[in-house]
């Protein structure tokens, strides 16, 4: 008989009875859409057995499809989540997992994924696991997914550094993008900018496994680039796309979610508070909830699936604010107090986000890191100092468990590990001067570009 949008659903699962929302197992999982629609007695009495899931697999699904963020620490746990993700067919479990992979994790999830059919965990898991360190990959059980990672290439740590739209008559070798060679210990070039790219105070994020470049400006009136670029390894092209409907430059742009967000930025001179969402397959730009405040470059990063923007505030104080796409809001996630000092650039590892400062005084050739904690909401001073030569530590990407920095000397591989980051390596610096954007790519397998040329600082 029919029901109100209120109606519940009783579940019998591994001998315990859950109460949930019709309209949310409809919404999220194709299993129960597809018996609600079929009129089968379950669905008319509203009365459901699942007697192949375990309750507490079951238990994690209906806290994931209500927004909740469970802990899934232990093998059985995160092996219930996949089976229920499977058989459920509930997409926003199977990306919950994938938010969650660590390398405590990945190959419990690759191995449990591989033997469920759930293609999109396998698939992540396997990515993270080629990533990870070697032995992450011993971990595995199962042969094929052996293979599997086996044959994925590893992400590449990419860099751009600044440069404005050039003449067509004048052709300059630096106007490329270069990634690190890290078994030659050189910097390879990847690509040439075209021509009328500019990446001077523009927005650059990898989405897809591809680079956009968004908002660039030329000459001393910061004149806005029309148009946006995208470069796709695996074809080794660029292609123009449209730039957002608001010019900006120094906007912050992420790839998060399948779509570009342009954050924020200045347009004659002025900061601006709008934001703007890119949807690559529509290929058209929409406004959402303006930030908080007007912001100009604000850093950002991505942690268990949610996007994390930084904003100045007067007292010294630097505001983490996250976007929910759901309720197109900003909301307030925490403040950081310290004299002097404001965050640049956040990297994200685990449910943590580090926030890079400048040092006292305005120090910026020495700069300091803390953790806040979005499990416990706890922030946390990392111990020492760290060199911000030419801006090293201003720009940084973790991959794995490590934090990838670099300036004009050297390349610096952190460990994150113990509460603190440790010093790994140090790999060849940048050939070019400027500031730098930073990010990864895959590359295809194949000869290796050319060693990138060194341009003299002016």
């Amino acid at each position: 008989m029919p029901r109100g949008p209120e109606a519940t659903v009783q579940v019998w699962v591994g001998g315990q009875l859950f109460q949930a929302e019709q309209d949310l197992l409809v919404e999220h999982c194709g299993f129960f859409r597809g018996l609600f629609r079929s009129g089968m007695r379950e669905a008319r009495e509203a009365e459901v057995r699942l007697g192949t899931l375990s309750a507490d697999g079951f238990r994690t699904t209906l806290q994931v499809l209500r927004g909740e963020r469970p802990v899934l620490a232990e093998a059985d746990e995160l092996l219930q989540a996949v089976e229920c993700a499977a058989f459920l067919q509930a997409p926003a479990l199977a990306r919950y997992l994938e938010h969650s992979l660590t390398s405590d994790n990945c190959a419990i999830l690759c191995d449990a994924a591989a033997a469920f059919g759930l293609q999109g965990v396998f698939h992540n898991a396997a990515l993270f696991i080629r990533d990870g360190a070697r032995e992450l990959a011993a971990e595995l059980a199962l042969p094929e997914a052996r293979a599997y990672v086996a044959a994925l290439q590893p992400s590449s740590y990419v860099a751009v550094s600044t440069h404005t739209p050039a003449p067509g008559f004048l052709e300059d070798a630096s106007r490329t993008v270069c990634y690190l060679d890290e078994e030659e210990d050189a910097w390879r070039t990847l690509a040439t900018l075209p021509l009328e790219a500019s990446t001077l105070l523009a927005g650059v994020a990898t989405l897809g496994n591809k680079l956009y470049i968004v908002g660039g400006v030329r000459g001393a009136s910061k004149e806005v680039v029309e148009l946006g670029f995208c470069y796709d390894p695996d074809g080794g092209t660029w292609r123009e796309f449209p730039s957002p409907h608001q010019p900006r430059y120094d906007t912050a742009l992420a790839g998060f979610d399948g779509r570009l967000y342009a954050i924020g930025g200045e347009f004659q001179r002025m900061p601006m508070s709008s934001v703007e969402r890119y949807d690559p397959v529509a290929e058209c730009w929409s406004f959402v909830a303006d930030l908080p405040q007007p912001a100009a470059g604000p850093p950002c990063a991505q942690a268990c699936g949610r996007l994390f923007v930084c904003l100045w505030r007067p007292a010294a104080t630097t505001a983490v604010v996250e976007y929910t796409v759901r309720a197109d809001t900003w909301l307030s996630v925490a403040e950081l107090r310290r004299p002097q000092s404001y965050g640049h650039c956040m990297v994200a590892h685990r449910d943590s986000l580090y926030v890079v400062r400048n040092g006292p005084s305005d120090d910026f050739l020495h700069c300091a890191i803390d953790c806040l904690n979005l499990a416990t909401g706890q922030w946390t001073a990392l111990p020492g100092q760290f060199v911000n030569s030419k801006g090293a530590l201003f720009t940084a990407v973790v991959r794995g468990d490590t934090v990838y920095t670099v300036n004009r000397m050297f390349t610096m591989l952190y460990a994150i590990e113990g509460g603190t980051w440790r010093l790994l390596r140090e790999k060849a610096g940048f050939p070019r001067p400027g500031s730098l954007q930073t990010f990864l790519l895959r590359l295809p397998s194949g000869a290796p570009g050319p060693v990138a040329s060194t341009t003299p600082e002016l």
